[in-house]
């Protein structure tokens, strides 16, 4: 957590300054066409944890992979014709694509929440476009402000809720307000409507020349709200301090198993973990027990994980 967060101006010195901090970990907050987001490094799970602890947001959802252009979204994800049409047709600007993740991605499965897709964007924004440009890496970007606040539309805005969290707001003036971007799903053969938003979804099905599937209330950001989610093959044991017969133990702290969270007790380093040791532990076919998680700070997100993934099924 920063002491002090730095006002960068959009300037070759600010976005200099801003890309240096994204490459070391830290969080910068960067205008869009809609609102100023919160950026870390996708590729860092220390990084993208820490975007979850400055703005108290409550559980791990998917994030937005903001990109400099589409040539370095096609590096991460299984392209396809629709997604070039969309692409050619809309980018940048206000449109979200939900692709398949090509093997041996590197993104942090913080950014996808372990699942086997991510959300891509290239935004618009002069500034955006500039500060990914010269740091030349996906950047997760939610909205820059404590959770369940209003979103922000100027640095003010940022430095009012996140001063101190952060460790700098690029400051380019208000940003022209308007709604979110539309998401489109396109890993299946059917395109869907994930969430309308500022591209109407006429023009999305006239690029295409087909209609959209409609989901309901869908929201690509938080797309984990079942009950059961995340979840490993086999059964998942939590508050365990230790493994029964046939178990697998996922440690914590002094708690140890098969692989630790965080023998330090950092929840940062624990979220950043999480999914990662879900997968190497599920791949052993056996039922999984995990230690107790202070149920404080990101430990409530990381809770709210493991009793999805434990979750009658």
């Amino acid at each position: 957590m920063a002491d002090q967060t730095e006002t960068l101006k959009f300037d070759p010195q600010g976005i200099a300054r801003a890309a240096e901090l994204l490459s070391s970990g830290q969080l910068v907050a960067f205008p869009t066409e809609t609102v100023y987001g919160l950026g870390a490094d996708a590729r860092d799970g220390d990084a993208v944890a820490r975007v979850y602890a400055a703005k108290g947001r409550p559980s791990f959802n998917p994030l937005i992979a903001h990109l400099a252009d589409a040539d370095l979204a096609r590096s991460y994800v299984q392209w396809s014709d629709m997604a070039e049409i969309l692409a050619t047709a809309f980018w940048p600007g206000p449109l979200t694509l939900v692709l398949p993740l090509k093997p041996g991605h590197g993104l942090s499965t913080l950014v996808t929440a372990g699942l086997d897709t991510v959300a891509l964007r290239v935004p618009a924004h002069p500034a955006a476009r500039t500060l990914l440009g010269t740091f030349g890496g996906p950047v997760a970007a939610p909205s820059a402000n404590p959770s369940g606040r209003i979103s922000p539309t100027t640095a003010a805005h940022v430095m009012a809720g996140l001063a101190g969290r952060i460790a700098a707001v690029l400051d380019d003036g208000p940003c022209d307000v308007g709604l979110e971007s539309t998401i489109v799903g396109l890993d299946s053969a059917t395109p869907t409507l994930l969430r309308a938003g500022g591209l109407p979804q006429e023009a999305v099905e006239a690029a295409l020349g087909v209609p959209l599937s409609i989901v309901s209330g869908a929201d690509v950001i938080a797309p984990g709200q079942l009950a059961s989610h995340y979840a490993p093959r086999g059964r998942v044991r939590l508050n365990a301090t230790s493994a029964q017969a046939e178990e697998v133990m996922l440690g914590f702290g002094p708690v140890e198993g098969v692989l630790n969270l965080s023998r330090s007790g950092d929840l940062v380093e624990a979220a950043s973990h999480l999914f990662d040791h879900l997968h190497r532990l599920d791949a052993m076919e056996r039922p999984i027990a995990v230690a107790p998680i202070p149920d404080r700070g990101l430990g409530r997100a990381i809770n709210d994980r493991l009793r999805r993934a434990a979750a009658p099924r």
